[in-house]
């Protein structure tokens, strides 16, 4: 599908590959990792072609179909379903062509290619890959332009994901979607039926979904069979084999070097030494793989406080009076608390911490704090806060006006800006030392409380592995949200549900959630308030959720009408007793499309039939 040959690409003096050669096979779902700015996203940008030339080769399977996500949806006023209905091209093209044509060779070519694309069932194949997004069916009919920017990639994630492109390129595809789109995403991945490249910094994502790990590392390409973990481990088996043998490499140096030191001088010995000394001279150097080193993320354990440290009693969180987000909240928050907050994006997740924070008033109801609790909170949207034209220094200062310079950069060192860093204006940071700025800034005050609100966005893998230990050798209490599995599940001890105006906890494990909202499961409306019984006795279940069979039953009404109308089409064509007459090729190409429609009828009645029976036991 993919061979990438002796590639070699700089961007003005700093060279990211360097005769670098790989291959991928049809089929192959594979997920791209290094650390960041070793190049990850300027080779897909190489494999679109999308930047300057480069020495080497990359080819791509002659004829073969490329898709990625570009942008987000536009700014406009056509529905959302409409947009990535259309992303599919060639479909969009025929079904317009289909509508002027008048050629009957031309119209039946169409309509048999239509068939092949499975083009009558499009719209709901089209809302099946949305809802497992996050979009809800009412949702699908909206004008785009009503949408915020995070919504829009998500249709644009769900346009490249319709069009079904032998290669599909993606990049961090999981940064616009909560915890639900990404369990969707990691399914929909392992069973695509052509080939993936993905970039992702999510180690479930490239545990779960790929079956292979091109590994980009000191300006090469290497393939690995298997996961991520499979990945680590062949990489530290290698490592330790390079220790040994560099070890042994060493003695047999230091040995040869003690015979030339000892018997130089000595006439009779002289032409051993320089035998030695050629043989040392024509060994090679055992390179020895450098461990990445990632700078630790640092939280100070709080001053002990005696628990609970907030609580909230019968509140209403939201932005308008009248008309709260979330109702009759009853939560409490003791000083050794993790928890993960868990529920679909637009819920409420981040007016809840807000409103646990301090920083959104109540719209009714109580909320108790110590009079001493210190609370840091983290959010994406802080990244927009960072001042531009300022540098970290100038940041950090902000904490201790007072403090010499040699001792803010001292403090600066601690949050990872060292002294070829401090003095960077805030702007050419990357992503992801926006993060450990704002990060280290807030946890100078030393908080009894972490709110993290997505923190890992724009993290490697290893520094999100940082992030970890330093979650996890904190004393205080963490809220955490979080699409990223790995970070949850290393860091949750309890679980807080937020969804359908509520937010309660919930009792079940991270695993039981995950296999309730697979397969785009939501939680369902009517969860009881103590919901840890039914929801592990659903998750054990092997029926679909009342939310995920209602998708089918939809689903499967739509394609029923679109087969229906199809085949109601041509029998009317083929009612004609001089069709077969008249052009024997066009009769032919019709009843081949006649079978396709009934075909895709039975399918569709007998998934009717299914859900139906299912939501009805």
């Amino acid at each position: 599908m993919l061979e990438i040959i002796d590639l070699t690409y700089r961007i003005g003096a700093r060279p990211l590959f360097e005769n670098a050669n790989a291959f991928i096979a049809e089929g192959w779902k594979v997920g791209l990792v290094g650390r960041n700015g070793t190049g990850k996203s300027t080779l897909l940008r190489l494999i679109r072609e999308e930047v300057g030339k480069a020495n080497g080769s990359i080819r791509a399977r002659r004829g073969a179909t490329l898709g990625f996500v570009e942008q987000e949806a536009p700014q406009v006023d056509t529905p959302l379903l409409d947009l990535v209905l259309a992303s599919n091209a060639e479909m969009t093209g025929l079904l317009a062509e289909a509508e002027i044509a008048t050629d009957p060779q031309r119209i039946a070519d169409i309509h048999i290619r239509l068939a092949e694309l499975d083009a009558y069932s499009a719209e709901a194949r089209a809302s099946a890959i949305m809802v497992g997004l996050g979009f809800e069916q009412e949702d699908l009919r909206r004008p785009a332009r009503e949408f915020s920017g995070g919504w829009r990639m998500r249709a644009a994630l769900a346009g490249v994901l319709f069009s079904q492109p032998d290669l599909l390129i993606l990049d961090e595809p999981t940064n616009y979607l909560d915890l639900e789109g990404a369990a969707w995403l990691e399914e929909y991945l392992r069973n695509y039926p052509h080939t993936v490249v993905c970039v992702s910094h999510d180690r479930e994502m490239l545990n779960r979904s790929v079956t292979h790990i091109l590994a980009l590392d000191e300006k090469r390409l290497e393939i690995f069979v298997g996961g991520y973990d499979a990945y680590l481990k062949k990489r530290a088996e290698r490592m330790a084999l390079a220790q040994g043998m560099k070890a042994k490499q060493d003695a047999q140096k230091a040995h040869l070097q003690k015979f030339i030191d000892r018997f130089r001088a000595k006439a009779s010995k002289a032409t051993q030494a320089q035998s030695r000394i050629k043989q040392l001279e024509k060994m090679q150097d055992i390179a020895v793989p450098l461990e990445d080193r990632t700078v630790p993320f640092q939280f100070e354990d709080p001053a002990e406080l005696a628990s609970p440290l907030v609580v909230l009693d019968g509140a209403d969180l939201g932005y308008i009076e009248g008309k709260p987000v979330l109702r009759n909240v009853s939560l409490r928050l003791d000083h050794d608390d993790r928890i993960v907050i868990v529920g679909p994006n637009g819920q409420g997740k981040t007016t809840l911490v807000k409103s646990i924070a301090a920083r959104l008033a109540l719209l009714a109801g109580k909320r108790v704090a110590s009079g001493k609790v210190v609370i840091g909170y983290f959010s994406q949207d802080q990244l927009d806060e960072l001042r531009a034209g300022e540098t970290v220094l100038e940041h950090v200062r902000d904490l201790e006006p007072d403090w010499a310079p040699p001792k803010l950069r001292s403090l600066a060192a601690r949050m990872g800006f060292g002294a070829e860093k401090i003095d960077t204006k805030v702007e050419s940071l990357s992503g992801g030392e926006k993060v450990r700025l704002l990060l280290g800034l807030m946890a100078h005050a030393k908080p009894h409380i972490l709110v993290l609100d997505e923190p890992t966005a724009h993290l490697d893998i290893d520094s999100r592995e940082a992030l970890i230990h330093a979650i996890n050798g904190y004393e205080g209490a963490v809220l955490l949200i979080t699409h990223d599995i790995y970070l949850a599940e290393a860091c949750a001890e309890r679980l807080w549900l937020v969804y359908h105006g509520r937010a309660r906890q919930y009792d079940g494990s991270l695993d039981d959630y995950r296999k309730l909202v697979s397969a785009a499961d939501r939680p369902k409306d009517d969860a009881p308030e103590k919901s840890v019984e039914p929801a592990r006795a659903e998750a054990a279940k092997p029926k679909s959720s009342k939310y995920t069979l209602q998708r089918k039953l939809e689903a499967a009404e739509k394609e029923m009408e679109q087969a229906q109308a199809a085949l109601t089409r041509l029998d009317k064509e083929l009612a004609d007793p001089n069709v077969f007459a008249r052009d024997h090729a066009r009769a032919e190409s019709l009843l081949k499309e006649r079978a396709h429609a009934a075909t895709a009828l039975a399918k569709a009645e007998a998934a009717w039939l299914e859900a139906s029976e299912a939501l009805a036991g």
